[in-house]
């Protein structure tokens, strides 16, 4: 289940947060060090029964003992969780084993960014020295994570933390759009930051309650009785795909062309907000992480493949996809599959 993390300078701006429902109240500077612990234990205690509380601190040198001195404050203070900036360098597995000493009392997240080259085996070492998680965001203000990283990059950093048994967060940028996105991939957390009340509740509503994905995905349910269906569509969906059965057509890609439309239940009369639609970029972000997979043999295994992960949505009843291969002849071929949800 996804919490919705909130980034805030001060009480004022903690308080519209968790009034606007946010899970995770987390206070960031932009500064090495962070914010003063007073406000730290200020909020901590403004959000004792509303909320966890977060807030991050990092070195841009690296130095171990800094890390763990400005850590070690901001657990003092009261935060739930310990957001650490950790940079590729030499002295990064110091500070990992620096930090270890922390965290058996502290959660301890660290934050890698997005563009920065980072050692395999790093989140095994955080899974080692005790880490409770890892985040990825960008590494400056104003930047956007979807710009710097791609889906299956970012799904990618999300399993490998699971598989360590780590909780995994995403933030940077990230607008109301992104936010289904990002959820097939089942992150633990979505930050937020420089939202008003108004777009803090747009985002809240994105994110359903605990109780509500317990029961349900995360997709709004009817609210207005059956409104019967809509269709949404991909088309001309051009990509490179390593794809085809002869031997020439081993070991270089193709263009391949993609068509696909979706039949989807409605939920409201007229939706004016994201929660009500199913939007296309689910498509098309599902396109690219298959294809992305490796060389498959047969056309026929991509349109299986595609239309079992438009299926998947539980608002989706019907789904037609083409895959033409356009460089075996003068137009295309390729094969067109229909296929409905079981009930």
């Amino acid at each position: 289940m996804t919490k919705m993390l909130v980034s805030v300078r001060n009480r004022e701006e903690a308080q519209t947060a968790l009034k606007s429902g946010a899970d995770i109240v987390d206070l960031a500077s932009g500064k090495a060090g962070g914010l003063p612990v007073d406000t730290v234990t200020e909020v901590a205690k403004l959000a004792a029964d509303g909320g966890g509380v977060s807030a991050a601190c990092y070195d841009p040198d690296m130095e171990p003992h800094t890390i763990l001195h400005e850590a070690e404050k901001i657990a003092a203070a009261g935060a739930d969780y310990i957001r650490i900036g950790l940079f590729p360098s030499e002295r990064l597995p110091g500070c990992v084993t620096a930090l270890s000493k922390l965290a058996g009392t502290a959660k301890l997240i660290g934050v890698l960014y997005a563009g920065q080259d980072y050692p395999d085996e790093l989140p095994a070492s955080l899974a080692r020295a005790g880490f409770h998680g890892i985040m990825l965001d960008t590494a400056e203000t104003g930047e956007r994570l979807l710009d710097r990283s791609s889906l299956d990059l970012i799904g990618a950093i999300i399993a490998t933390a699971h598989e360590h048994s780590l909780i995994a967060g995403v933030a940077g940028g990230l607008e109301a759009p992104d936010i289904p996105r990002l959820l097939v991939h089942r992150p633990d957390f979505l930050g937020f930051h420089g939202l008003d009340a108004d777009e803090l509740t747009t985002i809240r509503a994105l994110i359903p309650e605990m109780e509500i994905r317990a029961m349900e995905p995360h997709f709004s349910k009817p609210e207005q009785g059956d409104l019967g269906t809509y269709k949404i569509f991909v088309r001309d969906f051009a990509l490179p795909v390593h794809i085809g059965a002869y031997s020439f057509e081993h070991g270089k890609p193709q263009q391949v062309r993609f068509d696909v439309t979706a039949e989807v239940r409605r939920v409201v009369r007229i939706p004016v907000e994201m929660r009500h639609v199913v939007s296309y970029d689910l498509i098309m972000d599902g396109i690219r992480s298959i294809v992305a997979r490796g060389h498959v043999e047969l056309s026929e295994t991509l349109a299986e493949e595609i239309a079992s992960l438009v299926l998947a949505h539980p608002r989706v009843i019907h789904v037609v996809v083409r895959v033409e291969k356009l460089e075996l002849g003068p137009g295309g071929v390729g094969v067109e599959i229909e296929r409905s949800r079981r009930v």
